[in-house]
């Protein structure tokens, strides 16, 4: 099985997300998928920036969607 990982960075000040952005690397498991996510996630708001983050209320979701065999990625 094949995992993509999207990670949306959102606002809690304007109540919306961007759209995703879909990560370049796929992954064989779902475990992996998620470390990175996490990892990305903080390496994503260390270079925002701690007074961004914090004015903006910025945070990042990200999901591990199961690649089906023969779907585009």
């Amino acid at each position: 099985m094949n995992f993509i990982l999207n990670l949306y960075l959102c606002s809690a000040v304007a109540t919306t997300c961007l759209p995703p952005y879909q990560y370049p690397h796929i992954f064989s498991d779902g475990y992996s998928c998620m470390i990175a996510g996490n990892e990305e996630s903080i390496l994503k708001l260390e270079e925002i920036g701690h007074l961004e983050v914090n004015k903006n209320k910025l945070f990042i979701k990200f999901l591990c969607t199961e690649q089906v065999k023969g779907e585009p990625a």
